[in-house]
């Protein structure tokens, strides 16, 4: 068998696994993605190892699975940015940035701390800490979709402190891997730095004066799919640019880009094309491909105990920050629970940091492994914690959408 027909062999096998299992995920009131990793695990060394079958001769073919996942993730976060809905959350960007920021700054210093008290080295642990403050609220906005809370004062507040949480901890990846590929002194990190703000700068001025004007301008051009054509172009150059003149990792490219699109009159137009693009084919094979990473075989007694412990610090470490950040902001202690319990699940930009530290070096393939567990145990349990969390609320939510300075119209 030619290289080519093993590797639509594999693509065949990844497609059809994923699907299968994020329907039966949603069967039995999880999302999607956790069937999709859990059976990328279960297609990994742990149980089938699917690149190492009988047939497979392409020594690349592993390669290849993970690039192809790599533009998904790409993908994943562009749409991340393009389905911000800034206006919204401007009027709640008190309890978005005090949740936020606090729901990353306590767990990342509690993985680091836990980290160090293992006897893991500097960078293993602040990986350990960035998988930790990590969050995915896409699994909650669901839950309050079904309890028609999504634009109540907690919904709102959770949609916010994701936001800054996401920017945050891409902020922070971006810093420490651009940090760690310098090996000078103070000069050299001020270097690092001035390239960062230099992307930005760069990046931020042609999203608001260039690309609105280019992306109307191609629209009108009498082409097949041509803004979606521009938007993913412009999507890997920011990723590119982000690599080679930020120094920092091309997710956070990717991002900018969706953030920069979400602004222009065709913001549903690409996002409608991309959606389509990125969920049938790139984004599962990436979240296979991080399973095909993950060797349950290599968990051992104390790898449970590790798992164990990082899973409660990831619970405690959000309802404690983010809802500390809900109470500086005047929500009630059960709302601040609420919204705690809503920033618990890690989904995929956990799994992106892990990834990424995989496969840098910063984190070992046992630590990743659990790391892994510990994205999974999170993901099970947020929508019922958070179900069983408004299951006393008795009032209907408002029309209007509340702000900081909203009185609580809801009972606590």
């Amino acid at each position: 068998m030619s290289n080519f027909l093993q590797l639509i062999t594999l693509i065949v096998i990844i497609l059809f696994t994923a699907k299968l299992a994020g329907y039966l995920s949603t069967r039995i009131g999880q999302p999607s993605v956790f069937g999709e990793l859990l059976v990328g695990v279960l297609l990994g060394p742990s149980l089938l190892n699917l690149t190492g079958l009988s047939f497979i001769s392409n020594t690349h073919i592993s390669e290849t699975i993970t690039e192809l996942g790599e533009i998904g993730v790409m993908l994943l976060m562009f749409l991340a940015g393009l389905e911000l809905h800034l206006k919204d959350m401007a009027k709640n960007t008190k309890v978005a940035a005090f949740a936020g920021v606090l729901g990353v700054i306590v767990p990342v210093g509690m993985g680091l701390g836990f980290g160090e008290l293992l006897g893991m080295n500097f960078n293993h642990s602040m990986f350990l800490g960035l998988t930790l403050g990590a969050t995915s609220v896409s699994i909650s906005a669901q839950v309050l979709i079904e309890l028609k809370l999504i634009r109540s004062r907690v919904g709102l507040g959770l949609l916010g402190a994701a936001i800054f949480d996401d920017v945050l901890v891409i902020l922070l990846l971006s810093s420490f891997v651009a940090l760690l590929s310098t090996s000078g002194g103070a000069a050299s990190i001020l270097l690092v730095f001035g390239k960062m703000l230099l992307f930005f700068g760069l990046s931020v001025a042609i999203g608001l004066w260039v690309l609105p004007r280019l992306t109307k301008f191609v629209h009108k051009l009498p082409i097949s799919q041509g803004v979606t054509t521009l938007a993913i172009v412009v999507l890997l150059f920011y990723g590119l640019a982000a690599e080679l003149v930020g120094g920092m990792a091309a997710i956070t490219g990717a991002f900018l880009a969706g953030l920069m699109f979400g602004r222009t009159p065709e913001k549903s137009l690409i996002e409608g094309n991309l959606h389509s693009i990125s969920y049938a084919f790139f984004v599962p094979i990436f979240f296979i491909s991080i399973g095909l990473s993950v060797d349950l075989r290599s968990i051992n007694l104390t790898s449970v105990w590790v798992i164990a412990a990082i899973s409660v610090i990831a619970v405690v470490g959000k309802i404690v920050g983010s809802g500390a950040g809900a109470l500086m902001a005047k929500f009630k202690i059960k709302e601040a629970l609420q919204l705690g319990l809503g920033m618990i699940s890690r989904g995929e930009v956990g799994l992106i940091i892990a990834k990424i530290g995989l496969d840098e070096g910063y984190l070992s393939n046992e630590l990743f492994s659990s790391i892994i567990a510990m994205i999974l145990i999170t993901t099970v349990i947020t929508p019922p914690l958070l179900r069983w969390s408004f299951a006393e609320k008795k009032k209907k939510v408002a029309d209007e959408v509340p702000t900081d300075s909203t009185s609580n119209q809801e009972s606590a």
